[in-house]
């Protein structure tokens, strides 16, 4: 895979031809899946290689100026499960407010012109350009390459969009996000120290720093999957501040990772969200939050354990 980060005033590009999608791609749904297959359809048609367009920061910090938009996936994610559905590269677009102000045929004979775009896919609803004017009709009329429009996938009379995906993850509904997407969410991040408590209470947590872009699912405890190495193990995962001991006023994410010992310390793990348990619970004493500990870890057991 190749992965290429385009400058908006770089010189000297040299790309193979392509056939490629465009978006921002925000948890790679099975919409955004189908823009891929059809991405990898027309590349065998024009015997050339298949590409993702996307770009970086999301289009709306730099046109909001608004740094707090929140993600179902990063980058990272995103180039990841890109690379799983079989695409070959990655162009990603540093979007900057001089982008933002192209024109739609300046947007087309400067920034997709020079990456040697055979065909190009976009969704129905894709728009481009100064204040969005550019649209696939557009695109079409400049005439410079095959342009493929897929139409929406739809659900239960709904369309698959990353908006409809948000509304479930804030929601709980992590299993029926998953199905949209195709894939789990999940959430990345390093283990780091914190106060022990959940080892006190016979229940030790890895305590997860969680990078502010994700977006925040409703706060309570989840059956889940943490990766380690790579190696899926069953799991319990606290998303919220730890009212009954251990108060936080910032997000915590601590993971109890079943029937595994071991230092994760500065360990990158990913937590996959299987399904909603419980909302977060300020318990009377410790006895009381140790004895639904218990009957969560069961629960959760016998979910992840119906599951395989």
């Amino acid at each position: 895979m190749r992965i290429q980060y385009i400058d908006l005033n770089e010189t000297g590009r040299s790309y193979k031809p392509a056939a490629a999608c465009i978006g921002y791609f925000d948890g790679l749904h099975l919409g955004h899946q189908a823009l891929i297959n059809k991405t990898i359809e027309l590349a065998h048609e024009h015997q050339c290689e298949s590409a993702l367009i996307t770009f970086d920061p999301d289009p709306w910090v730099t046109i909001r100026k608004d740094m707090t938009v929140k993600h179902i996936t990063t980058m990272k994610q995103r180039i990841n499960l890109a690379m799983q559905s079989g695409i070959k590269n990655i162009y990603i677009l540093k979007f900057t407010e001089e982008m933002s102000r192209l024109s739609p045929h300046d947007f087309v004979e400067r920034v997709i012109l020079p990456c040697n775009i055979k065909a190009l896919v976009c969704g129905f609803d894709f728009h481009y350009g100064y204040k969005g004017q550019g649209s696939c009709n557009t695109l079409k009329e400049e005439g410079l390459f095959d342009v493929a429009v897929v139409d929406a996938v739809m659900d239960g009379g709904e369309k698959i969009s990353s908006t409809r995906i948000c509304r479930l993850i804030e929601a709980g509904e992590v299993d029926e996000a998953a199905r949209l997407m195709g894939h789990p969410y999940v959430i990345e991040g390093k283990v780091i120290h914190g106060r022990h408590v959940g080892a006190s209470l016979g229940f030790p947590t890895a305590n997860i720093d969680v990078d502010l872009e994700y977006l925040e699912p409703k706060h309570g405890v989840y059956a889940c999957r943490a990766y380690i190495k790579g190696i899926p193990h069953p799991a319990m995962a606290n998303l919220g501040h730890n009212p009954t001991v251990n108060y936080t006023s910032a997000l915590s994410l601590e993971v109890h990772i079943l029937d595994f010992e071991g230092d994760l310390y500065e360990e990158t793990i990913a937590v996959e969200f299987v399904k909603f348990i419980r909302d977060e619970q300020n318990f009377r004493n410790r006895t009381n939050l140790i004895m639904q500990l218990e009957l969560d870890r069961n629960t959760v057991r016998k979910l992840l354990n119906a599951e395989k």
